[in-house]
Parts: C-alpha cells; structure tokens; sequence
C-alpha cells in the first residue's frame, strides 16, 4: 500500500494543509520544467519562488497561471470528499498509474489558445484525452460535490449545455470531449501583448520534445497561500 511519502517544499515532518487537490502531469524533461518553473515564476516541484526572465510586464503576464505551476491538467483542482483521506486518493492514484500505459505524441508546439499563450501536442490525442478523462472518472469518488456557489460561478462565464452538462457530472466542464490539453504560459492578454510575450517565449524555450512522451501522472495539492506543489508522481506502467 502507498503511504504518505511528505511533500516536494513542505518542511519535512510538517503536515500540509491542502485546500484543493488536482491531477496534473509534470514535465519530466528537465530543461521543459526548469523553463516553465522560471517563466511563470513559481516551481511546482520544489513549491518554490523563481526569478523571472527580464521581460517588461512578464509578472502580470503570468500573474493567474503562476499559482498553479507548469503543468498540464488531467483532473481540475477538486476539494476531497469528506469521506476521502489523502492516503486513499494516493492509493487509487498509483493504482490507476500501474493500470495505463504511457503516451507518446508527436510533439509540443507554441500556441495560442483564445487570447492566452500555452504549449500544445501535435499530433493524435486520442490517448491523453483518454488517460485525462480515466483520471477525472477512476478518481472522482475523492471529489467533493461542488457548491452551488461553485457551479453558478462556472457557469456565469458562459457554458454551451454540453459544458453544463459535463460540470453537473464531474464539477468542470471542460472534460471528456470537451477536454483540450495544455500548458498554459499566460493569463489573458490583448493581441499586442500576445504577440509581443509569443516571440518572447519562442525565445526563452528549450528544445521541444519530439516526440512528446507523457510517462507519469502527479497529485499536487493546493496551499493556504493558493500556489499548487507537487506531492507525489506516479509512472504509468501499464
């Protein structure tokens, strides 16, 4: 059985108060995760701080992503369920983890999506949408049922009734089908500010993956302070 291993930046010994908990993946090529860490500020590994790169305005750029790390969501933030404990999230985690297989694509490229900048694959993605929504479903009995505060907020920002569909059922409503992966670089911007940030980014980034292999899942939880650290990674084996 998987017991509680601590946390990446909690000092050892201390017991973590996480708001929220989510199932991202991380990157594990370090040059990706060391530039994602140092553009948007934060290390959702080490849940540490980082200087960002000497661009005018960067910080306001990245101001809504930074809390939650660079990363790529499989199941949004959720509170647990009160009849759930963090060890039995983490068992059915690995579970899961040893179950699926890992997935390669053909690669990452520079996007934008709406008016925000993020890394998207190339590629079919039939597979990561799969493990994405085997993650959303497999782990959901974890998922506290959302407020209807909660929902009324999600659905103030406008939702087709398949997106309200997917939000009664799972508590977002961008899953399933209606699930598009990414890592987001940016908050909102208008379309000088994307242009300029875009070449800036094409700049700042590594060499790109090719292909692009997701080979683990992370829990990560959310602290009092609102910025997300990884607690545990899990390798799909499967």
């Amino acid at each position: 059985m998987l017991v509680w291993q601590g946390v990446r930046g909690v000092k050892e010994g201390a017991m973590p108060d996480f708001q929220r908990y989510a199932v991202y993946y991380l990157p594990d090529d370090a040059e990706l995760a060391s530039f994602g860490a140092t553009w948007l500020g934060w290390d959702i590994a080490r849940g540490a701080t980082v200087n960002q790169p000497d661009i005018d305005g960067i910080g306001q750029a990245t101001r809504t992503p930074r809390k939650y790390g660079f990363h790529g969501t499989l199941k949004p933030p959720f509170h647990l369920a009160d009849d759930s404990t963090i060890a039995e999230l983490q068992n059915d985690i690995a579970t899961l983890a040893s179950e699926t297989s890992a997935v390669t694509l053909d690669g990452l490229t520079l996007s934008r999506i709406g008016s925000f900048l993020a890394l998207v694959p190339l590629g079919d993605t039939r597979a990561l949408a799969s493990l994405a929504f085997a993650c959303v479903a497999r782990l959901d009995g974890h998922r506290r049922a959302a407020s209807a505060e909660e929902l009324e907020r999600r659905r103030a920002a406008g939702l087709t009734p398949r997106q309200d569909t997917l939000l009664t059922q799972w508590g977002y409503p961008y899953v399933a089908d209606e699930f598009r992966f990414h890592l987001t670089l940016s908050g909102k911007l208008n379309d000088a500010d994307l242009d300029r940030f875009q070449d800036a980014a094409a700049n700042a980034l590594p060499q790109l993956p090719t292909p692009f292999h997701v080979g683990s899942v992370a829990l990560v939880g959310e602290g009092p302070d609102g910025t997300f650290r990884e607690i545990g990674r899990y390798p799909l084996t499967g």
